[in-house]
């Protein structure tokens, strides 16, 4: 396996070491900033480069390549294997359609006895990834490693794009599989977020709509909480994320962001289910601490060991882009420090899709860095 990563120019696409380009491809990731990610000379320049390949992407809050967190950019990891071989998959996302529905559909489409991971790509505002990743995993053994990450569309929650061999378009899911015997599929989720305030209960919910917690209208207590800093929600929110568990002090928790608000029902919107019954306490963050989380990502995902032939998928939340500021780098170098001489490449997220580290069952995650590794043995 061979894996180079690359930034787009304004003309064409360069490699990030200033070396040549590949001459060839089997699979192409790429990664655009909300501007970019409009113009079809990016995916078309890809494709006159390496017109066999799948090429998959889709727009972002923030890029990631090599040791370094941009804005306004477009990277591209270009990958050649041995002998392992990969398929890709899209769906467009119907109003008032199943999706989880369509993430079975995907799966199904998929399977096969020799797939060892799937990497997802999906709408970030129409799509619930709860119920996405509920669709996916709901077909495919648990032994097949199911990664990714939905679009962003920097801090405007307005429109996100996503493509498989076609320029980047709205309203849609694309789905990768990676198949052989050879192929080694690491994973890891950790965010470095600290709880505080009193512990909630959800006591009215849809799905991803939170209605009520502890009885009040869920808009109206977290704008007590946020203060001055309620006028600019949903963005504000980024800063302040919720823990849900199934209980207090489960060891199973999981962070939810906001994605927009309901002013007619006093609700908050979040890209993932929060269930009625379930605790919800306030998060808040620093730059060490995230740095410090994406970190435990790298070594979860290295466990099975990296070599220069590696290449690292690295999805993290808008929401520890915000937080971290002028520092956002930190927690990209932190990884390069855990995993050495890998290329990586990744985006900035609005939920980021993952096993579980407790429970090592796939489900979405927000403001978390999550890291995939993924590479052939000879």
């Amino acid at each position: 396996m061979k894996a180079t990563v690359m930034r787009w120019s304004g003309a064409a696409w360069k490699a990030l070491d200033g070396a040549p380009a590949p001459a060839a491809a089997d699979l192409v990731l790429w990664f655009a900033a909300p501007s970019l990610a409009k113009d079809p000379e990016l995916y078309d320049a890809l494709r006159r480069n390496f017109p066999v390949a799948v090429i998959a992407g889709c727009s972002t809050g923030g890029e990631i390549i090599g040791n370094e967190a941009s804005d306004q950019s477009a990277v591209a990891a270009v990958v050649s294997f041995r002998h392992a071989r990969v398929r890709g998959m899209r769906a467009d996302v119907a109003p008032g359609g199943s999706i989880t529905d369509l993430g079975a559909r995907l799966a199904r489409t998929l399977a096969a006895p020799d797939l060892k991971g799937v990497y997802v790509l999906s709408d970030g505002v129409m799509v619930n990834g709860t119920a996405l990743v509920d669709g996916l995993t709901s077909v495919l053994p648990r032994e097949v490693v199911v990664t990714g990450g939905l679009a962003g569309d920097g801090a405007d929650f307005q429109q996100t794009r996503v493509g498989l061999d076609a320029p980047l378009s709205p309203s849609a899911v694309v789905a990768v599989g990676f198949y052989g015997e050879g192929l080694r599929m690491g994973w890891g989720s950790a965010g470095g977020w600290e709880a505080f305030g009193p512990e909630r209960q959800v006591t009215a919910s849809e799905f991803n709509i939170l209605l009520e917690l502890d009885g009040k209208p869920a808009l109206q207590l977290y704008r007590e909480y946020l203060g001055a800093a309620a006028a600019q929600l949903p963005g504000s929110a980024l800063l302040f994320p919720l823990v849900i568990r199934p209980e207090p002090g489960s060891a199973y928790d999981v962070v939810r962001t906001i994605v927009g608000v309901d002013e007619a029902r006093q609700a908050l919107v979040f890209a993932g289910d929060v269930p009625e019954g379930w605790s919800a306490q306030l998060m808040r963050g620093s730059p060490d601490n995230l740095a410090d989380g994406a970190a435990e990502a790298a070594r979860q995902a290295g466990q099975d060991g990296g070599d220069g032939d590696s290449l690292a998928l690295l999805v993290s939340c808008i929401g520890r882009k915000l937080m971290m500021g002028q520092r956002v780098s930190d927690e990209v170098e932190s990884i390069a420090e855990v995993l050495g001489d890998v290329a990586m490449l990744g985006f900035y997220s609005y939920g980021e899709i993952c096993p579980h580290g407790f429970t090592g069952a796939c489900t979405l995650h927000n403001q978390t860095m999550t890291v995939t590794l993924v590479r052939e043995a000879a």
